[in-house]
């Protein structure tokens, strides 16, 4: 009996180790940084200032776990959940807010094509989230932006992203 015991898990010892990929065949990918999400931020900041804009700004990883979160002074506190939420929808889905948005309630006086997505849990449908993507296309977080308006937020949601650009190659 021992001897068939011991046979049985030195075949699953082999079979197990055979079906594994070792670890350098997994695929490797990036991971947005605390110190990047803190330069995005900045990026973001420094264009409300200069515009006289008051803004909350979210920063997420792929998995929409909040990395870095800034209140300016002023800005309205329930703007802050609207920001995590605009950063959460872009994070989970490599498309904007503003094409939430537009797929939801159209675009140029057509009507949307999915009205129900503004419906959907998780997703929120008017700009000022980004997906935050490296130079070769992968997609490491969401930026989300609220204070202002639908447009503000996402101007500066991009001068974020536009600030960390060299570091996302």
């Amino acid at each position: 009996m021992t001897a068939f015991i011991g046979r049985a898990a030195l075949a699953g010892l082999i079979l197990a180790a055979t079906a594994l990929p070792a670890a350098a065949d997994l695929e490797r990918r990036p991971v947005l940084t605390l110190d990047v999400a803190k330069a995005m931020a900045a990026g973001c900041e420094a264009k409300a200032r200069a515009s006289g804009w008051k803004m909350n700004i979210s920063v997420l990883d792929t998995g929409a776990n909040p990395i870095y979160f800034e209140r300016m002074d002023g800005a309205f506190l329930g703007s802050g959940d609207i920001s995590r939420r605009k950063a959460e929808t872009a994070a989970k889905f490599p498309r904007s807010t503003r094409q939430f948005a537009e797929i939801a309630f159209g675009k140029e006086g057509k009507p949307g094509m999915v009205p129900g997505i503004a419906l959907a849990p998780g997703v929120t449908a008017f700009p000022g989230g980004l997906p935050i993507m490296t130079a070769d296309g992968i997609q490491v977080g969401g930026i989300g932006v609220s204070g202002g308006t639908s447009d503000q937020d996402e101007l500066c949601a991009q001068a974020g992203i536009d600030a960390v650009k060299d570091q996302l190659k």
